[in-house]
């Protein structure tokens, strides 16, 4: 193969990766993943999809190497095919965060305006959960938190919240987190917390980033 011909290979097999991603549901998905393995029903349900086009959306991102699957039984479990597919998405997402002026908009009319506190570090939050100065609060779905977690963290889903306030210290300080650094999630458990005369922040990412900064993870129930 001559160089010219091995270069525009290479640059194809990039398009490849590029064209995959060109679709706002299968990056959707691929965040989905991140939290942990799940089978296809339960991508559906998040996604808001139907399972037949949730199937065909994880069937173009396994050809292209992104995910990874396992049966057990007749059901299909999805998980992505690396690190290095987290580190993708974050870069995805940053580069869109710093170039395109829609996204910084959405992010100030929505994240902004809602919490005017400023996210708390991954570095804060191990210092203080290690002095047992805040509760942390898991409000993903539970099969979410049952797939990884931050240790010592409480799984509250966000429906669940309300009910549950009671469950948590009055005198502490409540850090909420959820998918990752535009996860609506945490944004909403922190505005409600609030509302109920709770001292409350959200983690300024999600539990992707925290396994990715090479943070310990928790697996299974409370």
């Amino acid at each position: 193969m001559e160089s010219g011909e091995a270069k525009q290979a290479l640059y194809e097999q990039f398009a490849r990766v590029g064209k995959v991603v060109a679709h706002a549901k299968r990056i959707e998905l691929l965040d989905l993943i991140a939290q942990g393995e799940r089978p296809v029903e339960q991508l559906a349900l998040a996604a808001r999809m139907s399972v037949a086009n949730t199937s065909a959306h994880l069937q173009v991102l396994r050809r292209a190497r992104l995910v990874e699957t396992r049966k057990k039984g007749t059901r299909v479990f999805y998980r992505l095919a690396g690190d290095e597919v987290v580190a993708f998405i974050n870069a995805l997402r940053n580069v869109a965060g710093s170039r395109l002026a829609e996204v910084d908009q959405i992010a100030r009319d929505y994240f902004d305006a809602r919490d005017e506190l400023e996210p708390i570090r991954r570095g804060e939050l191990v210092e203080r959960a290690k002095q047992g100065e805040i509760v942390v609060v898991d409000v993903r779905p539970a099969p979410e938190y049952a797939a990884g977690h931050i240790p010592a963290a409480v799984s509250i889903p966000l429906d669940a919240l309300e009910d549950r306030i009671a469950e948590l210290p009055a005198d502490a300080e409540v850090v909420a987190y959820c998918r990752g650094p535009y996860c609506v999630l945490a944004v909403e458990a922190v505005a409600l917390l609030r509302q109920r005369g709770r001292r409350a922040r959200r983690l300024e990412d999600g539990l992707p980033e925290w396994r990715l900064a090479g943070l310990p993870v928790a697996v299974g129930q409370d």
